[in-house]
């Protein structure tokens, strides 16, 4: 469960970057690569989320 969340971390910082280029630069390929990582953020939850029920059920 620590690797998974030392990812979910680093892709919202990766999301954040490239969120806030699309924001105060207009920088639309950061938008797209923002995007995804949004998208891959939302994957990354759902599985931090089974996880964390396998580990409290321990």
């Amino acid at each position: 469960m620590d690797k998974l969340f030392d990812q979910i971390k680093a892709e919202i910082a990766e999301f954040t970057k490239n969120a806030e280029a699309q924001l105060e630069k207009g920088n639309k390929a950061a938008g797209t690569r923002a995007r995804k990582n949004a998208l891959n953020i939302a994957k990354m939850m759902k599985d931090f989320r089974k996880e964390s029920l396998e580990a409290a059920k321990k």
